[in-house]
């Protein structure tokens, strides 16, 4: 028989919705509580999910709920709601970014150890079938040895101009940031040991003092090198568009990924082309819904009825943090970062 459990999402806005909606339609959720600063789009949401409550202050949740799912914004907020739910006893999903410095990170996977919770990051790509075949191949050992891996990730500037308006961090922190963690998930137990990045500030500089791109090349202990690209200045007639390729090189076989979204292409008389189905966290169609969003949401709800381990666990969101910082420092600087563990504290912790 299925446990229910009871669930609140903080945050209703464009992914916080998609949680939603999946809760309300789970067996795994028994009453759904949500949060969301802006009445009008809280009374939206309830209203279509059949919300249990509905509050604009976030703390009304936590007397209420087994576990809560964070899709707030702006990132500044995640560290601070994190820490209640967390000190509350609840479990958490949090979105990326996990924190904006180690010590909160630690801080936070610190409580949730002492409080024994599921506490998850939201890198949704894990649940991207396309990446999930490409570590599959890695694990099983289809492609040999891995030799080498690219990323190249870029999505529209009007998405870009709102995500680095918000706040500033990088294409790396909130770009890039899915494709280290898809690359430390198919290496693992490989771990990184050096980053070299640059930037590129042509276009958002003046408005938003953030770059255009930043590509990264990662050399792990095995001596695989991954370069992962990440941009966010797509011209405007791609409304919402992902497109990333991917290509995992090893020593017997080599896997090219096309993740570009430009299979379904509609082509109209009022409005011109349009990429369906183009988001990274992907998007309802009808009775089904396409994209990795939904797949993780339904992941962590059975994560916490049946007592299981999340995919991705806060501790592995470190290591990513570890990684784009790094990657930061070093665009910033012009030089190679080190990640040797610092003494007495073991790598990546």
């Amino acid at each position: 028989m299925v446990r229910s459990i009871d669930v609140g999402v903080i945050g209703t806005g464009w992914c916080g919705g998609i949680r939603a909606e999946v809760c309300a339609r789970s067996p795994y959720v028994g009453r759904l509580h949500l949060a969301e600063i802006r009445p009008d789009r809280l009374a939206e949401v309830a209203a279509a999910t059949g919300a249990a409550t509905a509050t604009t202050d976030y703390h009304d949740l936590l007397d209420r709920v087994d576990a809560v799912m964070i899709s707030a914004t702006p990132e500044t907020t995640h560290h601070p709601m994190a820490r209640d739910c967390l000190a509350a006893g609840k479990h958490v999903l949090l979105e990326k970014p996990l924190a904006l410095t180690l010590d909160e990170a630690d801080e936070l996977i610190a409580l949730a150890d002492r409080r024994g919770l599921s506490f998850a990051v939201g890198y949704s790509q894990r649940f991207n079938p396309k990446q999930a075949y490409v570590r599959q191949c890695v694990a099983d050992g289809t492609l040999g040895a891995p030799v080498s891996a690219l990323v190249s990730r870029h999505i529209t500037r009007s998405l870009g101009a709102k995500i680095g308006g918000r706040i500033r961090l990088s294409p790396a922190a909130m770009e890039a940031t899915h494709d280290i963690d898809f690359v430390l998930w198919c290496l693992a137990p490989a771990r990184p040991v050096n980053v070299y990045a640059q930037s590129v500030s042509k276009v958002m500089k003046d408005a938003h003092d953030v770059a255009d791109c930043t590509w990264i090349t990662i050399t792990f202990d095995n001596g695989v090198v991954a370069v992962i690209g990440a941009g966010w200045i797509l011209p405007p007639g791609y409304p919402n568009f992902s497109t990333t390729t991917i290509e995992f090189v090893g020593t017997d076989a080599a896997l090219l990924i096309d993740d570009s979204h430009r299979d379904i292409v509609l082509n109209r008389m009022g409005g011109g082309v349009v990429f369906p189905l183009s988001t990274m966290p992907g998007e309802q169609v009808g009775h089904v819904y396409a994209g990795p969003m939904a797949a993780e949401t339904t992941h962590f709800l059975e994560s916490v009825a049946l007592g299981r381990p999340v995919l991705v666990p806060a501790t592995e969101a470190r290591e990513v943090m570890r990684v784009y910082l790094a990657a930061d420092e070093s665009a910033e600087t012009g030089r190679p970062v080190s990640l040797a563990p610092a003494v007495g504290r073991p790598a990546g912790r």
